[in-house]
């Protein structure tokens, strides 16, 4: 038995679900501010959509990783600020001064050439700080801190420090000694720095508590559903359900194998569900012989590799499966964070993996 349809799989985005998790992020952080972490497409969910709705829950505060997703993002949240976390080359300066986009400026070179331009302008420019304090990735490291601490005045003239931020590297396990490590030298870098407001953390900076909010909180995964914290339960509701429609069902005798390099061999006579997803669309290859799918609320497993575009179902124990059929990847039955264990991968890769040939359905009634 087979099927024709002309979509085989989608994404459905709970707009509502969104709104009422930067709501509880609110409730969280307060009387810290929320902003709404809308890089790489809002996670995969489509940034957009997903940003107007937080600015109509009152999100007036956007971050975005590079200045194309800045400028994508300004026509829809004309008002707003929009942190670019990139921060600023020679060659991004007009655009950025265009579209009103505000560069995160990670080292004493990024902020010398925001002040030169400025500077040129006659006027000053809005600037935000990144301070690294562990993650070694972007931000000023410590000497580059200090040299700008001796020499604020000089350096920081023609620009309002609109913000100082730092990012926690191990915010998803509440018990790492890292998380203290870092809160108390982001205490130390503003005390080094002339008075602005500060933001520090992410979602799970927002659930170590109240002491990593203080000015602004940078929610991304716990908006779109994820939990940063595996093992505790989700305080956030589910945002996102990725499915795809059963194209053929088949049985198989015991013995016979299912999938490239036979890594399936029947124990018993099996029913088999071919779904039209595969890593093309975000399936992840891992989860081959090691995830589930969900059908009508009930669990399935995969049934050998995950192919580029199907994968195949072991529905031998649920009965009335039908060609057609919706099965669920993650959503209300099976959890983001399970199918990301599943993957050996985090709730982050899952989403921002989901691939372009999945329709984005946008739900905007609870």
């Amino acid at each position: 038995m087979s099927v024709s349809t002309s979509e085989l799989a989608r994404l459905t985005v709970r707009l509502p679900a969104i709104a009422s998790n930067y709501r509880l992020c609110r409730r969280l952080a307060g009387p810290a501010a929320v902003a709404g972490v809308v890089k790489a497409e809002a996670y995969g969910l489509g940034m957009v959509p997903v940003a107007r709705t937080l600015s109509e829950a009152g999100c007036d505060t956007f971050f975005v990783a590079r200045i194309d997703e800045g400028i994508a993002l300004r026509p829809a949240v004309p008002e707003a600020r929009i942190f670019v976390l990139d921060g600023v080359r020679a060659e991004t300066v007009a655009a950025l001064l265009a579209h009103r986009l505000t560069p995160v400026l990670n080292s004493l070179d990024e902020i010398a050439l925001w002040q030169r331009a400025a500077k040129e302008g006659r006027t000053s420019f809005d600037a935000a700080v990144h301070v690294d304090t562990g993650m070694s990735r972007l931000g000023l490291p410590g000497a580059e801190l200090s040299r700008l601490a001796a020499e604020a005045n000089t350096r920081l003239a023609h620009l309002r420090l609109v913000l100082v931020m730092s990012h926690l590297a191990c915010a998803d396990d509440p018990d790492a000694r890292m998380n203290g490590r870092q809160l108390a030298r982001f205490r130390e870098a503003l005390a080094m720095l002339p008075p602005a407001p500060a933001s520090f953390a992410s979602t799970g900076g927002i659930l170590l508590g109240k002491a990593y909010a203080f000015d602004l909180v940078r929610p991304g995964i716990g908006l779109y559903g994820g939990n940063p914290h595996a093992g505790a339960k989700n305080p956030f509701a589910v945002a996102a359900a990725l499915t795809g429609r059963i194209l053929q069902l088949r049985r198989v005798d015991k013995g016979e194998s299912v999938g490239y390099g036979a890594t399936f061999v029947a124990a018993r006579d099996t029913a088999l569900a071919t779904v039209a997803l595969g890593y093309a669309d975000g399936i992840m290859r891992a989860i081959g012989n090691r995830g589930e799918g969900a059908i009508a609320g009930h669990r399935v497993p995969v049934a050998g590799r995950v192919s580029m575009d199907l994968t195949t179902l072991d529905v031998t124990d649920l009965p009335g499966v039908r060609v057609g059929q919706e099965v669920e990847f993650f959503g209300d039955t099976v959890a983001l964070e399970e199918i990301a264990s599943a993957a050996g991968t985090a709730n982050y890769e899952i989403l921002t993996g989901i691939g372009s040939r999945v329709p984005r359905h946008y739900v905007e009634a609870a």
